[in-house]
């Protein structure tokens, strides 16, 4: 039997594009960079989605201590089942490896040396509506939203001031408890956080009265969110740290902004490309006028040739959408739309028949095509 051949995963360090002696806060700063400009909202190439779950499989490695480790010393195979988001590897004992630790460092890779485990705080989203010239243009906006934020009586220690947290009696300090099982492949050792301290590897003794041990308390923050000229609806900005407080002095999660554009009345947007449907009146179009046409700016002149037919494109170059990471604006595209009275006075229905009586078979411009030949064309 031929199996199929399986994908070979790169190393995490290369797709994070960082060293293998690279520090928690560079590996944190590459993958917020990569991230941003690989997320599937952003990139819209061939493969975004895929390039974007490996960055985050690398990221929930590599900034673990315990999952860095186990890759350092077996690569892939020390953290399978890691990746994915599952965590079973390490949450289990290292799956594998956990007799391999257990025989030459007596327990895990890090294990009672860990110390206290740092928790980040919460990411956060908030949706933000603007007009549709301000995402043409860019603003900077002032948001308002209640989150947590560090304890200003403990400085986000937990704790009465003057008073220090405690080795938790539970774990020792570790943060850990570790569960030994007899199986038929051999000892197992299993690795849980903490029930007592839940992992951090300390306990407040006098709990801070004003957050009650949590080092954070709610209130309403401002934060100013400089949105970029040509976003469109659906993007985020991500800023960082401006998220939730972590508890007892973590780091703070990040704030995404999530844009929501309100319609224009008149104006379509396709990318960097705009259009507006400019209805006419027969006369206008068989003998040609000057109108004005609707522009993010204000309004513009425009020429309308004689003999225009319903679906005729006029374009106004560099009256579109700024490009959002290049030079120069999209065109505006201004379609005709031959309007035909449905209500005539007994004057207009006389000058009709004379017209009529004097035009021949209606015939099809040479090379024109058809309303709809022209639309399949515009919008392929």
């Amino acid at each position: 039997m031929i199996l199929p051949a399986m994908a070979v995963k790169r190393d995490y360090y290369d797709v994070l594009g960082v060293g293998r002696d690279a520090d928690d806060a560079e590996i944190k700063r590459a993958f917020r960079r990569l991230a941003h400009q690989h997320h599937p909202d952003v990139d819209k190439n061939d493969g975004a989605e895929q390039r974007f779950k490996e960055l985050n499989e690398a990221y929930r490695i590599l900034s673990d201590r315990q999952r860095r480790s186990a890759y350092d010393m077996f690569g892939h195979a020390g953290v399978e089942g890691a990746g994915a988001g599952g965590g079973e590897g390490f949450g289990g004992g290292f799956g594998p490896f956990g007799d391999i630790f257990d025989a030459f460092f007596g327990g895990s890779p890090t294990g009672a040396r860990r110390g206290a485990r740092v928790v980040a705080g919460a990411d956060l989203r908030y949706d933000l509506p603007i007009e549709f010239a301000e995402a043409v243009f860019g603003v900077t906006k002032k948001i308002s939203f209640a989150t947590l934020v560090t304890c200003g009586h403990c400085d986000g220690g937990g704790g009465e001031p003057g008073t220090e947290p405690e080795t938790c009696p539970e774990c020792g300090g570790s943060g850990e408890k570790r569960r030994v099982a007899q199986t038929i492949l051999g000892q197992m050792v299993n690795i849980v956080a903490c029930s007592r301290c839940r992992g951090e590897g300390r306990v407040i003794a006098s709990p801070c009265s004003v957050c009650g041990g949590d080092g954070r308390t709610r209130e309403e923050r401002s934060v100013a969110v400089s949105i970029p000229a040509g976003i469109d609806d659906g993007q985020r900005i991500a800023l960082e740290g401006q998220g939730e407080a972590g508890p007892r002095g973590g780091p703070n999660g990040d704030l995404y902004v999530a844009i929501k554009v309100r319609p224009h009345p008149q104006l379509m947007r396709r990318g960097t490309e705009l259009y507006h449907e400019l209805p006419i009146t027969f006369p206008q179009a068989a003998l040609g006028a000057t109108v004005s046409v609707p522009t993010v700016e204000d309004g513009e002149e425009v020429e309308i040739p004689p003999g225009s037919q319903s679906g005729h494109e006029i374009r106004l170059r560099g009256k579109g959408v700024p490009r959002l990471r290049g030079a120069g604006r999209g065109d505006l595209h201004v379609i005709l739309n031959v309007v035909v009275p449905t209500k005539l006075t007994k004057r207009q229905r006389e000058l009709m028949r004379e017209l009529d009586a004097s035009s021949g078979p209606a015939v099809l411009p040479r090379g024109g095509g058809t309303v709809f030949d022209r639309l399949r064309d515009l919008f392929s």
